[in-house]
């Protein structure tokens, strides 16, 4: 349960803003969207070997 708390006379909006940055922290969304469909374990080992190597030439580019 996400809990936020509010000080005396606080904005709504800002209430709702910190709600939303809390409530994409705890990655349900994510979570739920990667349940929503199966895919095989080789697929999802080739995503993370492509987006290592892709990380990896944004770090040699910086430099």
């Amino acid at each position: 349960m996400i809990v936020v708390p509010l000080k005396e006379g606080e904005n709504i909006e800002k209430a709702l803003k910190k709600f939303k940055r809390k409530f994409e922290k705890t990655g349900i969304v994510k979570e739920l969207r990667n349940r929503q469909a199966f895919s095989k374990p080789s697929v999802e080992k080739r995503k993370q070997i492509m987006k290592a190597i892709y990380v990896q030439h944004l770090q040699q580019m910086e430099e």
